[in-house]
């Protein structure tokens, strides 16, 4: 239902979630979390006052919203709360935000339903910067994705 992607579309998400990469965009080492239902990963695109946000997929391909059933929303937002709390303790951060788009009119621009999770600081002015964001360099989001592993990792001993 009220879907947008053109016919033939190659999903950028889906190949992260099948542990494939997307050659300047996206690469295993961004992943932060995997679970049977999601995959979190760094997003290449930043804020620089709110570096390293993660976008938590469902691991089916899912375009937006409107396709979403309760049992997959579930382990997303549970995924985003995780997510949250590693970034308290990782990023000493004041705070976090979601942020979710639907169809292009949403300023949704990749077809696969995705949540976005912002570390967030006092003063950071993530929504009046909103249209100031840079494409980043795989070596520039590998610290972060590097910690946000080891404190999933932590949780596991």
């Amino acid at each position: 239902m009220y879907n947008h992607a053109p016919e033939g579309y190659q999903c950028p998400f889906c190949r992260i979630v099948a542990g494939l990469e997307n050659e300047g965009w996206n690469y295993r080492s961004d992943v932060v979390l995997r679970t049977e239902h999601v995959t979190a990963f760094v997003s290449p695109m930043w804020w620089d006052n709110n570096a390293g946000h993660v976008i938590i997929v469902p691991n089916a391909h899912i375009e937006n919203i409107y396709d979403l059933t309760p049992d997959t929303g579930v382990h997303v937002y549970e995924a985003a709360r995780q997510i949250a709390l590693a970034f308290k303790q990782v990023y000493n951060c004041d705070g976090t935000s979601t942020r979710q788009h639907n169809e292009p009119g949403g300023n949704q621009d990749v077809f696969h339903y995705h949540v976005h999770v912002f570390p967030r600081y006092r003063g950071d002015r993530l929504y009046e910067n909103y249209p100031a964001y840079r494409r980043t360099a795989r070596e520039e989001r590998l610290p972060y994705a590097d910690k946000l592993r080891q404190y999933f990792e932590s949780l596991k001993t």
